[in-house]
């Protein structure tokens, strides 16, 4: 079996977006030695297309976001691609960028009308015919099963990750490497994990007086307003209903509660079309200790104190704890679960 064959067998091995993007780009590595790649993802700030590295290579190596070490790629506006922009507007499968030494292909990744992420392919040379073909080939058969996966593992309505993906992504984040059992230790200064539970106030009444059509716009905002005020290596899932959880990676308590807070306030401060203004409350707590299913009932707690003491505002389970604001459930080292 040749080295290219191989590699696609592996990239249609996995069942999960990230490793599968992460293959796909390492089988384009095998087609030139001067070559670079990159997974680019879309979303909206500002009103405006933003685009964000998500998985790159690195002297012949593929690094991706799930990577603990790796810091957020800096974000970058979608019209500084001006042929990327053209090919996504008029919906076209390629596009590309000549100069003297760089010749760039940027692979849209469609989800029915939609792309939310994009491959980029660049060397120092021209790219012959052979070649652009035998990468449209590796780029559809990647295409064809990343829209499997997206079809069993989105929402359907906001694009996020849905319930049933979220134990897999909380076990991967919360299995420390070789390099952090040393850490386990934590206190307030060392970065963490963190699970938030996010619900927008007073939705009930969104789909009452403005209808669910406007309801579901409401949704698909808050998700796109979730994109932007994460990074790369976060996951935001939606849970259902006006619901949403995010998983915040490796920060210290003082940054998960300020990105948090800036979520609420990103929220507060936008207006939202016919509908106006709307909130958010937020329950948020460490990962460190627990099943998920404990983590989230944590954070859950946290939120149902913060609807039922005013609304639009940020709750650490940890601190209420302290204070005696809430109880500390039964965990499943006390019970058998069935």
């Amino acid at each position: 079996m040749t080295p290219i064959l191989q590699h696609l067998v592996e990239m249609t091995g996995h069942r999960d977006h990230l490793r599968l993007e992460a293959s796909v780009l390492t089988t384009l590595l095998q087609l030139g030695r001067n070559m670079e790649v990159r997974a680019l993802e879309f979303f909206f700030s500002d009103s405006q297309v933003m685009v964000r590295p998500r998985s790159w290579s690195h002297r012949g190596e593929v690094i991706s976001s799930e990577c603990e070490a790796s810091v957020d790629p800096a974000r970058g506006v979608l019209t500084n691609m001006p042929e990327l922009t053209e090919c996504l507007k008029e919906h076209c499968e390629v596009a590309l960028r000549s100069s003297p030494n760089s010749h760039t292909l940027w692979l849209p990744v469609w989800i029915e009308d939609k792309a939310y992420a994009c491959l980029e392919v660049t060397q120092n040379k021209p790219f012959t015919r052979r070649e652009r073909d035998v990468i449209m080939g590796v780029f559809q058969v990647y295409q064809n099963y990343q829209n499997l996966l997206d079809y069993s593992e989105r929402d359907a309505l906001t694009g996020l990750l849905n319930r049933k993906t979220f134990e897999e992504h909380f076990a991967r984040i919360t299995t420390p490497s070789n390099s952090e059992f040393d850490q386990l230790d934590t206190g307030a200064d060392t970065p963490q994990q963190w699970l938030a539970v996010i619900d927008i106030d007073h939705f009930k009444q969104v789909n009452d007086v403005y209808g669910h059509l406007y309801g579901d716009e409401v949704l698909i905002l808050v998700a796109n307003l979730l994109r932007s005020s994460f990074r790369a290596q976060d996951r935001v899932f939606r849970f259902g209903g006006e619901e949403f959880v995010v998983l915040l990676r490796s920060a210290t308590l003082e940054h998960a509660a300020q990105a948090f807070e800036r979520f609420r306030f990103t929220v507060q401060e936008h207006m939202f079309p016919q509908i106006g203004g709307i909130t958010v409350s937020i329950g948020f707590t460490s990962t460190m200790d627990g099943a998920p299913v404990e983590v989230l009932g944590r954070a859950d707690q946290a939120l149902y104190y913060a609807k039922e003491n005013g609304r639009n505002q940020v709750r650490y389970y940890d601190l209420m704890l302290s204070r005696g604001e809430v109880k500390s459930q039964i965990t499943h080292g006390e019970i058998e679960l069935f």
